[in-house]
């Protein structure tokens, strides 16, 4: 069902945008909410590369360009009329202790993993406020729960501190409806991880696991907030 509003169609149904959409974790949760009924606008590089169909939309995204969020949250709203989550998925992982990794490698890693985020969440705030049920769901890592390793301290750090504004999401959002969690999953069975580690993909979390986990947040009442969801594959201490 399509309610005419102007020039703007307003879908009747949810609203959520995804960053990084195209691959691992993004595009397991494109699919799912997708399957549940949700209208996404999935945030990429290369919208080119990636086809969801109607009434889906694929949007340009560039984490590393501050301008790109607020054009994407303009974009998503002009085509469906309302926006209902936001899901902040991109990001990018340097290897190496805060000795090892320079101050350029270090501040690409916030812009991506942390500043993003921010500007993406501010943009859609409005809207989120407007739902009077607006959801942040923020891809974390158990890199933002422990620092597992010296080689993983730096990317660490932006980890530990997308936790926090999650939290902080939720204190600001809580008198409007304004629900956050952060997900810190382990290793999951994508690019990012066959990358750093030589375990069998069937010992690691899947991405749909992922997606069905998130999907189950979103759906949670104003009186129910899960505040942060730790995904392990492996016994370990997560504190």
């Amino acid at each position: 069902m399509t309610i005419k509003q102007g020039e703007t169609e307003m879908k009747t149904g949810r609203v959520v945008m995804i960053s990084g959409a195209n691959r691992g974790i993004g595009a397991a949760l494109s699919a799912r909410l997708q399957a549940d009924g949700w209208s996404v606008s999935a945030g990429v590089r290369n919208p080119d590369v990636l086809q969801l169909g109607a009434p889906h939309l694929v949007c340009p995204f560039d984490a590393n360009r501050p301008e790109s969020e607020q054009e994407w949250t303009e974009k998503t709203y002009a085509h469906y009329g309302r926006i209902d989550a936001v899901i902040a998925n991109a990001g990018i992982m340097t290897q190496g202790s805060f000795l090892d990794v320079g101050d350029a490698a270090l501040e690409h890693m916030f812009q991506i993993n942390v500043l993003s985020p921010v500007r993406l969440v501010r943009a859609a705030w409005p809207h989120l406020v407007s739902s009077g049920a607006g959801r942040v769901v923020i891809v974390s890592s158990l890199s933002g729960k422990r620092v597992k390793s010296a080689r993983s301290s730096a990317y660490a750090m932006t980890k530990h501190a997308v936790v926090a504004l999650s939290h902080g999401i939720k204190r600001v959002g809580w008198a409007d409806g304004v629900r956050s969690t952060v997900v810190c999953p382990g290793f999951v069975a994508t690019d990012m991880a066959r990358g750093i580690t030589g375990r069998d993909e069937n010992s690691m979390t899947q991405a749909d696991d992922i997606a069905m986990l998130v999907s189950s947040v979103l759906d949670m009442p104003n009186t129910a907030n899960i505040a942060e969801l730790c995904i392990s594959c492996q016994e370990e201490d997560l504190y």
